[in-house]
């Protein structure tokens, strides 16, 4: 894909402005989660996605994947990991990895690339920028989600209102990230 046309196709898909947080809200972002405020008593186990075609394992450590220079809009994603009976898993892994703001993976390094541990609550918290458009997909982020002693999870996770959704033959609703405060949000059920 040309240079001009997936810069077209990314203004053209452009999301909605109240889906962007800019650098200044990053600083709003909760620190602190409630545990389990959806959950009550039973929790469907969260949906299982391909991981795709470009994960590389040994990522390194590190709860910002902004790199220096982005010049994508930031996001920071929070959330719990818990057992399908809504107990909290604590320092469960999740590796992370999407597409840069111009929609392409880094194949070389880890560029957008990381792996962070939940806190002894469950909870976890991590920035980045905001994927751009890969060809023939909507925006999202890959994650696999390991609880100590548990069953690995390979999943993704989608923008609410992205125009790229309805197009997307591997897009599900129930994996959307919801608006929380300056943050989006997603609880996984391992």
């Amino acid at each position: 894909m040309s240079t001009f046309r997936r810069r077209f196709m990314k203004a053209a898909l452009a999301l909605p402005a109240g889906m962007l947080v800019s650098r200044q809200s990053l600083a709003q972002a909760p620190s602190s989660l409630a545990l389990t405020p959806e959950c009550r008593g039973k929790a469907e186990p969260t949906q299982r996605q391909t991981e795709g075609p470009f994960y590389s394992p040994r990522t390194p450590r590190k709860d910002s994947l902004v790199e220096p220079g982005a010049a994508g809009e930031r996001i920071t994603v929070i959330g719990l990991v818990q057992a399908p009976d809504c107990r909290p898993l604590p320092q469960a892994m999740l590796d992370i990895w999407h597409a840069d703001e111009n929609g392409e993976y880094d194949n070389a390094g880890f560029r957008y690339w990381g792996h962070l541990f939940c806190d002894a609550q469950g909870r976890f918290r991590f920035e980045t920028v905001l994927p751009g458009l890969y060809p023939g997909r909507t925006r999202h982020i890959h994650v696999k989600v390991q609880p100590p002693g548990r069953q690995l999870l390979t999943t993704q996770l989608y923008f609410a209102g992205d125009p790229g959704n309805a197009r997307d033959r591997i897009y599900r609703p129930e994996l959307q990230m919801k608006r929380a405060g300056a943050a989006l949000r997603f609880d996984f059920v391992v």
